[in-house]
């Protein structure tokens, strides 16, 4: 689980001008997607790493179901990206920091509204993704 987070990491590390944040889809214990925030890069709403992750894994698999794949990614999803996680079928979540604002599983309770068996796990190397976080947003204010 830890050497997927750091994965997710190093990618997040790759998100230029975007909040550094990057996600990773697993299947069969086999890394299929990486993907790193494109927002601000690509002009593009929907451009969230979780997104983009999905969109590759299911590419990878010419499959949009992707039962049985994990999502690992720095920054718990928004309830945007928790929709497509959920309606993609993505069995389990882990996540790295947790978002106080719009995280779809912590504040919005995406998962206990929706009938799903999804598992959701948070605060993987949270001091390592809040530090990425941190050090992204302190570096804009000066």
């Amino acid at each position: 689980m830890y050497n997927y987070m750091h994965t997710a990491i190093e990618e997040a590390k790759k998100s230029g001008k975007d909040v550094p944040v990057g996600a990773v889809v697993v299947k069969d214990g086999k890394i299929i997607s990486v993907a790193h925030n494109l927002r601000e890069q690509d002009n593009d709403i929907t451009a969230h790493a979780e997104i983009l992750a999905i969109r590759q894994a299911e590419r990878t698999v010419a499959n949009w179901r992707l039962d049985g794949c994990e999502l690992y990614v720095t920054l718990e999803p928004c309830p945007m990206c928790g929709w497509a996680i959920l309606q993609s079928r993505i069995s389990k979540v882990y996540f790295g920091s947790y978002d106080l604002n719009y995280g779809a599983f912590s504040k919005c309770g995406l998962d206990k509204i929706c009938k799903t068996d999804i598992e959701i796990h948070g605060g993987i190397c949270e001091e390592e993704c809040d530090m990425l976080l941190k050090d992204f947003f302190t570096d804009i204010r000066v």
